[in-house]
């Protein structure tokens, strides 16, 4: 007597991760993308020993000095280099993209496969929570969870993610729905296999590819909103580095200091242009539509 066994799930052969690979190589802007974030990545690991000049130490003699051979990117209000703040401030934004979105994705991810698996008033509950506040605008509904939680990075940071959960939800609600009605879900249910074996196993791998594009994308959303959060104060405090607030500090010497307001603007723009082209170069590498 033979026993049925679960259908195993489709996998990613060695033939179908090449031709992923190829995708993502042909596609320029992904290549440039993910050059521009390992850049950053390496100025965020490396500050310690790439800043020429200590990011918090004043320096009375040189106070709102333009860019010179020792100072590149000139000097701010109270004499600081600008370029070590910048590098430095490229840890607190990365940090809070990437934290931030890991607690949108262990909060967003298992929501939105229970409410996609179970259906029924399950569903209805979670679906109407996540409507709500996807009602109200992102960056919105960070600040006032900011301005509750209180000024620092950390409380940015869990702001951040849990106005970001709600995007995560939703996608992976829909991912779901569209994922178990598959045949190798049916089979696996026939045979008797556990609910948390089916959502492990023959669905969370499958729905991974759309979640892991929105993630590189809603990174790029974090670091705005983190330079949006430090700009108003509810951020990275002083005189911790953050580009966000060496912009609200610049904003009071744009005329006698432009220098100050452009390298941290500037360093925002590129690393999210990066974030964002290396989002569209993933979905475009891992869409089974694309041919």
């Amino acid at each position: 007597m033979t026993v049925a066994s679960a259908p195993a799930p489709p996998r990613s052969t060695p033939f179908a991760r090449s031709r992923t690979w190829r995708r993502l190589r042909r596609h320029p802007g992904a290549a440039i993308g993910g050059m521009v974030v390992l850049v950053f990545v390496a100025l965020a690991l490396l500050a310690p020993l790439i800043a020429p000049h200590d990011p918090i130490k004043p320096n009375w003699l040189a106070v709102r000095g333009a860019p010179t051979a020792i100072y590149l990117m000139g000097t701010d209000e109270l004499g600081r280099d600008v370029f070590s703040r910048v590098l430095w401030g490229t840890r607190a934004s990365l940090a809070a993209g990437v934290i931030s979105v890991g607690i949108a994705l262990l909060i967003g991810v298992p929501l939105g496969l229970i409410a996609g698996y179970y259906g029924r008033w399950i569903d209805s509950v979670i679906s109407r929570c996540t409507e709500a506040l996807l009602a109200c605008p992102f960056l919105i509904l960070a600040i006032a969870l900011a301005a509750f939680l209180g000024p620092s990075l950390t409380n940015a940071m869990i702001a951040i993610g849990l106005s970001a959960a709600p995007i995560f939800v939703r996608l992976s609600r829909g991912q779901v729905l569209a994922v178990k009605t598959e045949d190798y879900v049916e089979g696996a249910k026939a045979v008797g296999a556990g609910d948390m074996r089916i959502i492990l196993r023959y669905i969370l791998p499958n729905i991974f590819p759309p979640i892991l594009v929105q993630a590189t994308i809603t990174v790029a959303a974090a670091i705005i909103a983190e330079a949006s959060l430090s700009f108003l104060g509810l951020g990275q405090q002083p005189p911790d580095p953050s580009w966000g607030s060496m912009l609200n500090t610049a904003k009071n010497f744009i005329v006698q200091a432009p220098w100050m307001a452009v390298w941290p603007g500037l360093a925002i723009f590129v690393i999210v242009f990066g974030f964002n082209i290396l989002g569209d170069g993933l979905r475009d590498a891992l869409d089974p539509r694309e041919h």
